[in-house]
């Protein structure tokens, strides 16, 4: 690698490493005073709420873990700080969804909160799924652990943590995360569609091809080892 290259590399991680120390201090602003309640978490995602919103479990499952197509993302055992701010997102429109976005409004802040908390707390199985190319995995992972020095990346795990486990409360794990939906949501980024992390997210889908995410995404699916809840990752500290 030439001294140029090397220096630019240095600079996207550093770059990178205050991103992920910014993500966590707006976490921490973010904490509120009102306690969530996980078991009317439940309720709501069982069963909706009175004012319409569907119930969560319809998508998602009663476990977090959807339906194994990717079409909605498995859920369980992430932070309830995250899943707090992509319900806002989504009311907000800064992530736009036809699907999320109503419900997100629908909800009120408490609903909100409750079932973040609900679903953060829930450990549920991985559904079997067919195995990706070993190729594509590989290369998946070199991205992952090791990232790419001819375009400036650094390794996923930088920001999402070891094995892609995530760092909550702000950064989401990857680990055992479905192929389809994070292909899709790099790509949604990667043309300018999902707004919320325009500084972080959407500057490194850009610096990746089809291929790359395609790897990466294929990658993170069969890292179930490494998937771990927040709450148990916060406990083994």
């Amino acid at each position: 690698m030439s001294a140029s290259r090397f220096i630019a590399v240095c600079l996207a991680t550093a770059t990178m490493a205050g991103v992920c120390f910014a993500w966590f201090a707006h976490a921490d602003a973010q904490s509120g005073d009102r306690q969530p309640d996980a078991g009317r978490g439940a309720v709501v995602a069982a069963q909706g709420t009175s004012a319409g919103v569907p119930a969560c479990a319809q998508c998602h499952a009663f476990n977090g873990s959807s339906d194994g197509s990717g079409a909605f993302p498995r859920i369980a055992g992430q932070s309830s700080y995250y899943l707090g701010k992509e319900l806002r997102d989504f009311a907000s429109s800064v992530r736009a969804n036809a699907v999320m976005t109503p419900i997100a409004k629908a909800l009120s802040p408490g609903d909100a909160a409750d079932v973040a908390s609900y679903y953060a707390g829930v450990d549920s199985p991985f559904l079997p799924l067919p195995s990706a190319d070993p190729a594509l995995v590989a290369r998946g992972e070199q991205l992952a652990k090791i990232g790419d020095a001819v375009r400036g990346l650094q390794s996923c795990d930088n920001c999402h943590g070891p094995g892609g486990a995530g760092e909550p409360p702000a950064i989401p794990y990857l680990a055992g995360q479905y192929e389809h939906y994070t292909a899709f949501e790099l790509q949604m980024w990667r043309r300018g569609f999902r707004k919320n992390s325009p500084n972080e997210m959407a500057q490194i889908a850009r610096r990746l091809d089809d291929q790359d995410i395609a790897a990466v995404a294929a990658y993170f699916q069969q890292v179930r080892e490494s998937a771990q809840t927040p709450q148990a990752k916060e406990s083994s500290r």
